[in-house]
């Protein structure tokens, strides 16, 4: 009910109206200054992802052939470390730095980022240190240059999200802004790692928002935008890696055999993206179990990392499983990594590489490791196809490409930002049916076999459940007439309570609509506990407690529309009519309650 009426019943029946402090308004700002905002933290996330980049040369360099050097493709296989087998020592020595930062100075940069990213968004108000960027940095730097078998995408996610969310919490936002801004800090790391743009937005949109629409679109847009350009210019112009020529049939010209190649590849890759998941609940379980401490139990997990590295060297001639492994995977698309003995090798070994280094403290991503897994089984499983589906038409090359983006949207669950982002590598429109196939199926593996993804199954210890759609919106497409009440009370003006409500049943319920001469004069709220004062106060009249100008609203005006109304006049509930002209009393067909839009939300998120 509108203030002075609520006062007029507090004075009749003080029990009636319950007491509210006032809330105190959160500071917001308009779509172009949040845009403004959202370019100033993309440009510091562009420049973020090109000192991690140099920062994690600087000391691969150090670890593995003893020079000082910002200078490091990871795209390319460098062959054995000049120390031998003393690289035994360096991902031991390079995690017992990681476990000090990152227990003395910021716990939150333990592991692979985004599901504290996730965490703060949904649980957290969007509040993230700002040590946390500095600590990831330092963290995630050493840990990928000293050899733990993890990426640089999370690391860089996290980091572009503590600063949008430090600078928010500087500035003083709301709490919506705020997320919003952490996310445009988010988004731009992918992008200008891999120089994907329209994959840095979508991974924002897909993965952390809780809302897509253009106060949330634009600034992460902006962002991105912003980032990308810095990376393209301190970079340079190419996508992460250098794809070939790759000559996909056209969609109305796949053989049964070619169509059938991709359903089983995508459904291998789902059931690695299942066994991905439960490997790394098992070790990020398991490894803080174990007696000693976190720096003990970091040394054990370092020291099998490192002593695979060391045994893959004398089998090969290269450690191959530490870091990003990017050289991996442009081998692979090179042609020049073709044995499926070896690239199945590969793939349980940096599987189990990458969950032995989350579990037992590194800090780094799963994104690049994803791509890796997705590689490394899509051309084994080339090679395999090609005896028993000869005509299937599958290369090394391809097959590792449709694997990527069914690993890393399966893993993930970001199937869109999957899709999109393999796109622009290889910038070749005829990949996108296989990789849809492939991505669709292996997401439904996936999920068929476990719920979670790999970036929420690590908050479903925490009690924090993250919504996997985004669909709470849809209960706007439903009309007033929907979720209206329709039982009412139609009063006179000047009526008594004891005549308005006397001859009905009691039921606090229902509205009362009053009218003088066929107009509407106001609404008596459902639930405003004017039954109870009828018995009390019999004689008092309706026209007291009404709610003059209440909100009004056609019975074909969308639920958007009647919210809209409802805040606007600061009400709880609107009256409903039919027609197209200046609403009279008979025209009143329900009324509408915050309630009722609750019960409709309720529902559509229960489906």
């Amino acid at each position: 009910m509108a203030e002075v009426d609520s006062r007029l019943l507090a004075e009749s029946s003080p029990q009636l109206v319950a007491s509210h402090a006032p809330r105190k308004d959160e500071r917001r700002v308009g779509l172009l200054v949040l845009c403004l905002l959202a370019l100033f933290i993309g440009v510091f996330t562009g420049f973020g992802a090109v000192a991690l980049r140099a920062l994690i040369g600087l000391i691969h360099n150090a670890f593995f052939n003893g020079v000082l050097s910002f200078h490091y493709d990871a795209n390319i296989l460098e062959g054995p470390s000049r120390f031998g087998d003393f690289l035994l020592l360096s991902p031991i020595i390079g995690g017992v730095i990681v476990v000090f930062l990152v227990q003395r100075f910021a716990p939150e940069a333990k592991g692979h980022g985004v599901p504290e990213v996730m965490d703060s968004i949904f649980y957290g108000g969007g509040n993230i240190r700002w040590q946390v960027a500095v600590i990831k940095s330092l963290a995630s730097a050493l840990s990928i240059g000293s050899g733990a078998a993890v990426g640089r995408e999370g690391p860089i996610i996290q980091i572009g999200a503590a600063l949008g969310s430090a600078f928010s919490q500087v500035i003083g936002l709301s709490t919506f802004q705020k997320v919003t801004l952490l996310s445009a800090g988010a988004g731009p790391g992918i992008a200008a790692t891999f120089n994907t743009p329209l994959g840095g937005v979508l991974f924002a949109l897909e993965i952390l928002l809780p809302e897509v629409s253009n106060r949330t679109f634009l600034p992460v847009v902006v962002a991105t935008g912003a980032a990308t350009l810095i990376g393209r210019i301190l970079i340079g112009p190419d996508p992460a890696f250098a794809v070939p020529e790759i000559q996909f049939p056209l969609a109305q010209s796949f053989s049964l055999e070619e169509g059938l190649a991709f359903v089983v590849l995508g459904a291998l890759c789902g059931v690695a993206a299942w066994a991905f998941v439960r490997l790394l609940v098992v070790m990020e379980d398991n490894f803080p179990r174990l007696p000693g401490g976190a720096y003990v139990q970091n040394v054990v997990g370092m020291a099998a990392v490192g002593l695979m590295m060391v045994v893959l060297t004398h089998a090969f001639g290269h450690s191959y499983i530490d870091g990003v492994g990017y050289g991996v995977i442009q081998s692979v698309l090179d042609h020049q990594m073709t044995a499926a003995g070896l690239l199945a090798l590969l793939f349980g070994l940096k599987l189990l590489a990458t969950t032995i280094s989350l579990g037992c403290g590194a800090s780094g991503g799963i994104f690049s490791p994803s791509l890796f897994l997705g590689a490394t089984l899509g051309a084994a499983f080339a090679a395999i196809a090609g005896l028993l589906l000869p005509h299937a038409g599958l290369t090394h090359p391809s097959a590792a490409i449709v694997g990527m983006a069914a690993m890393v949207g399966a893993g993930t669950g970001g199937v869109m930002t999957a899709i999109i982002m393999v796109f622009e590598m290889t910038r070749d429109y005829a990949i996108i049916v296989p990789v849809i196939v492939a991505v669709a199926v292996a997401a439904g593996v996936r999920r068929a076999l476990i719920g979670e993804t790999i970036y929420t199954v690590k908050l479903r210890h925490r009690g924090h459940r993250i919504p996997k759609e985004r669909r709470m919106n849809l209960y706007l497409v439903k009309q007033a007439q929907d979720v209206m009440e329709r039982r009412f009370i139609l009063a006179k003006a000047g009526t008594t309570l004891n005549e308005a409500v006397d001859a009905e049943e009691e039921d606090d319920l229902r509205a009362i609509v009053v009218e003088r001469d066929g107009h509407i004069v106001g609404l008596v709220q459902p639930r405003s506990g004017l039954w109870r004062e009828a018995r009390t106060n019999p004689t008092a009249l309706v026209d007291r407690f009404v709610e003059k100008r209440p909100a009004l609203c056609r019975d074909t005006d969308l639920l958007s529309l009647a919210l809209a109304r409802l805040k606007r006049h600061r009400s709880g509930a609107a009256i409903v009519f039919h027609g197209d002209g200046r609403p009279r009393a008979s025209d009143v067909v329900g009324v509408i309650t915050k309630r009722a839009i609750a019960d409709a939300v309720i529902e559509d998120v229960a489906d």
